[in-house]
């Protein structure tokens, strides 16, 4: 276990109130050696002490100024960003941007600039005029299912966005889009959320890896936890990787066993 800044002990003046560099964020975080045909879905989400995912509908209100240098890195080493069109409606995403820091590290892994966004939605009940589809400096993608709306598949096309289909039906199959994503190329996948798609990665099985800060605040209210939906049959043990904190936030991760 690793800790971003100790917490009682004062071992060396190094470690004391020294914060990260993004290359040691980066070397923490990296992700594990993939074979040709491998894939590795993290997810990246923040939580309350008492379990809220959100405040007022937004992550942003729990979240900090480390977490959202965590945030950052964590896209920096993605092929790829898999979020809910909820949390594109409510979080007002933007496409990924290129980042010098990051620039000679993802050159070095044959990654584009940036990573690109992908957004999971059975409706195509979103905003093609937004820049998350009109200006991204990598084309963003909509997964969705066979049966789709025509005319909204129409429309996304229409705005630049690429299509992608990963399920038979209306809606999408977790395990399928992990897949479909991997055949172009997007092996190091990446997913924000919102609850009701992580909560489906993890009824299907499909995630690898679970980054979950944890806020040190306490918000009441009936706000959704970081995972929704369906129950497993069985509960998915993950093992711990790593531990960092700073200012009382604990950036945890866990790894599929």
């Amino acid at each position: 276990m690793r800790r971003l800044f100790p917490v009682t002990d004062q071992t060396s003046a190094d470690q004391t109130d020294r914060e990260w560099s993004l290359d040691e964020l980066a070397e923490a975080y990296e992700y594990p050696g993939l074979a040709p045909d491998g894939h590795w879905l993290r997810a990246n989400m923040v939580s309350t002490l008492d379990g809220a995912a959100q405040h007022d509908g937004r992550s942003q209100p729990i979240s900090g100024e480390t977490d959202m240098r965590i945030f950052g890195t964590l896209r920096a080493l993605a092929d790829v960003v898999v979020v809910g069109a909820e949390t594109v409606r409510q979080e007002g995403y933007r496409p990924a941007r290129a980042r010098e820091a990051f620039a000679a590290r993802r050159a070095a892994a044959g990654q584009g600039p940036a990573a690109a966004i992908a957004v999971v939605s059975a409706s195509l009940d979103l905003d093609f005029s937004l820049p998350l589809f009109t200006s991204p400096l990598v084309p963003t993608l909509v997964l969705t299912g066979a049966a789709a709306p025509a005319d909204r598949v129409a429309e996304a096309a229409k705005a630049g966005a690429q299509v992608v289909v990963a399920g038979d039906g209306a809606g999408v199959d977790p395990a399928r889009a992990v897949r479909e994503l991997a055949d172009r190329g997007l092996r190091r996948q990446l997913t924000e959320g919102g609850p009701r798609l992580l909560g489906q990665f993890v009824a299907a099985d499909a995630l690898d890896e679970l980054c979950l800060t944890i806020s040190p605040m306490l918000t009441a209210g009936d706000a959704q936890r970081i995972s929704g939906g369906s129950s497993v049959t069985v509960p998915h043990r993950l093992a711990p990787a790593c531990l960092l904190e700073e200012a009382g936030f604990l950036f945890t991760r866990y790894r599929r066993i």
